[in-house]
């Protein structure tokens, strides 16, 4: 008997492992299978007209990505709350146009639709933050005004002026929806360093050396005033510069493939897209 109770308490943390691996499995598929079925289901009229109406950029995708897109929404949408701060109410609209922005980049990437994270916090309008660092001995309190932000495991805020003009104009290479979704993308990879989860391990390496290039290049262009078809913001560390030539991939195409050809093609790669293909008109 005491024998057989050893024998027991020696295999208690394999069975709770085994049931661990099996319930989780479970987990899994079933939280699988509602996702192919949320994304089988049409998206209601009301939603497409937003679409039409207030996401031009929506219009220029093929008829395969546009199925794609809603199908995506779908799922975002049942998984992610959106809540409205400052009083702002949050309409079908609020949240038609953060869902196709934030889908828009995940569109053929192979992912878990921005897991970690469940909330977004919209504000009306550009809003206030403070921050905190330490200088030496000091710890330094400064506010600032910001459209969007990106906590890590934590919420993205939005302010919704400028979600509304990000889906409005899909030409000017910048849209804080993609670029605080860029920074979840991001993470994905453990650390905002802009090194995101990509589809093969065989890119990692180039991604690392065109990466590095473009990032050091960008740094000097600043450092000089140079002009760029790529935001300046994207110089003051590799995980903005990710997000921010995320924003350029996806609204300057023609410009980005121009200039930096060789960046072109790794986040083609790495988004498994050519939006290109979308401006040619």
């Amino acid at each position: 008997m005491r024998q057989n109770l050893i024998y027991f308490l020696l295999s208690l943390p394999i069975l709770i492992m085994l049931a661990w691996f099996y319930f989780d499995k479970r987990k899994i598929k079933s939280r699988e299978l509602k996702r192919i079925k949320l994304q089988a289901q049409p998206l209601p009229p009301e939603y497409v007209h937003i679409l039409q109406t207030k996401f031009p950029l929506y219009s220029r995708l093929p008829s395969d990505l546009q199925r794609t897109l809603k199908g995506h929404m779908q799922v975002f949408l049942a998984e992610k709350d959106i809540i409205g701060r400052g009083d702002f109410e949050v309409t079908d609209t609020v949240r038609v146009l953060i869902a196709a922005q934030a889908c828009l980049l995940i569109l053929n990437r192979p992912g878990n639709y921005y897991p970690g994270f469940r909330s977004i916090l919209v504000y009306p309008e550009t809003y206030v933050a403070n921050s905190t660092h330490r200088d030496g001995m000091l710890q330094v309190t400064a506010t600032s005004t910001r459209a969007g932000e990106s906590w890590q495991r934590g919420p993205v805020i939005l302010a919704w002026d400028h979600v509304l003009q990000g889906a409005r104009d899909s030409r000017d290479g910048h849209n804080v929806v993609m670029h605080e979704f860029a920074h979840k993308l991001d993470e994905e990879n453990a650390a905002m360093d802009g090194l995101p989860l990509l589809p093969t391990p065989e890119q990692y390496k180039q991604w690392s050396e065109v990466l590095n290039a473009e990032f050091i290049l960008q740094q000097q262009k600043l450092a000089d005033g140079a002009d760029d078809v790529i935001d300046s913001y994207g110089a003051t560390s590799p995980a903005e510069f990710f997000a921010v030539v995320t924003e350029t991939f996806f609204e300057k195409p023609h410009q980005l493939a121009h200039r930096h050809p060789k960046l072109y093609e790794q986040f083609k790669q790495c988004y498994l897209l050519d939006p290109k293909e979308w401006f040619t008109g």
